[in-house]
């Protein structure tokens, strides 16, 4: 039993990070050409955008309503400690949500576009900025008591290594959408989209950097954990694999490759959430409750096992089939 007791939150443990994952892999996209929509020249190219998200983004976003379920049902210590600690960068990041999915829906047939423009552009913003400001307060430590209760303020969550990882994740995020446009689009706004995620990959990877190399400074936890064997060996490979990669995406681009930049986007996101998890684990909440601390009873969590293992490949095929069906670029006669 107690065998069984650590085996269940490891593997919701692992569910969560592949929500997550799946989530800002293909959210992210969306959030990142919202983003690049609010520099584009005219509303031509601005409807190109929105058109290039028009029957994916809503799937899109169900990964993060069934993360946030999952969390609840799974860890509910961590459910309430986070979104108390967090509710402002979360409410950012919600109200974002909602001027997208608005401005997806009344622009079209609008007269005046300015609003909604500003809405799609400027609500892909904040939703990132949120996003970002939520991971930057979970990895730099929630105040909680012996029974995992926040005890914080208000404003904890806002810092500068927070502010760092919120603009590095918005840099990230316009990578994956500038990569994403070029499989999309052609001719001119293929070539500044080419641009972009050049700009994107270097400011994303000196973000990166810059993370990599605090994190050990600022977290005792961290540091234990970077620099013990065997560990330390697969910290060390993770930095030298994620050069490699930006080596290989920067080429892709200047080679003005279509498929190749999108392909090591997602691999660099991969290794990323490689990188976080295992400096993470076992924390739910770092660096003060752990997954065991705040799990669910097991018979709750095999319960949601068996519900959740009938959705997933639900959810995987329609989001396939979604991107199936709507595969190839967006095409007008003059943009």
């Amino acid at each position: 039993m107690e065998a069984l007791d650590n085996f269940l939150p490891q593997v919701w443990f692992a569910i969560l990070a592949l929500f997550l994952f799946l989530y800002v892999m293909l959210d992210g996209f969306d959030l990142g050409v919202g983003i690049l929509s609010i520099t584009a020249s005219s509303e031509e190219r601005r409807s190109i955008l929105m058109t290039s998200l028009g029957n994916v983004w809503d799937a899109n976003e169900t990964w993060l309503v069934l993360m946030g379920g999952a969390l609840f049902g799974a860890f509910p210590l961590a459910y309430g400690t986070i979104l108390q600690a967090l509710y402002i960068p979360i409410m950012i990041m919600i109200f974002g949500l909602i001027f997208r999915a608005v401005a997806f829906e009344f622009r079209e047939h609008s007269n005046t576009k300015l609003l909604w423009n500003v809405a799609f552009g400027g609500g892909s913003f904040l939703a990132a900025l949120g996003q970002g400001f939520a991971l930057g307060g979970i990895l730099q430590g929630i105040n909680v008591d012996t029974a995992g209760h926040f005890i914080g303020g208000t404003w904890d969550w806002l810092g500068l290594r927070s502010l760092l990882v919120a603009l590095t994740l918005i840099q990230g995020y316009v990578l994956i959408g500038s990569t994403y446009l070029i499989l999309k689009t052609e001719g001119e706004l293929q070539t500044t989209h080419n641009l972009t995620a050049k700009i994107s990959a270097v400011t994303t990877f000196i973000g990166a950097v810059y993370l990599t190399i605090t994190t050990p400074i600022f977290s005792q936890s961290a540091r234990e954990k970077l620099f013990d064997a065997p560990l330390v060996y697969i910290f060390a490979l993770i930095p030298l694999l994620g050069a490699l990669l930006i080596f290989l995406l920067l080429k892709s681009l200047f080679a003005q490759q279509e498929t190749r930049p999108f392909i090591w986007t997602l691999l660099l996101f991969l290794l990323s959430f490689l990188g976080l998890g295992l400096v993470v684990f076992p924390y739910i909440i770092p660096t003060q409750i752990t997954i065991y601390q705040a799990a669910a009873s097991p018979s709750s969590l095999v319960f949601m096992i068996v519900f959740i293992g009938f959705l997933i490949p639900i959810m995987l095929a329609y989001n396939i089939y979604n991107y199936i069906v709507f595969k190839g670029k967006v095409i007008t006669e003059e943009y």
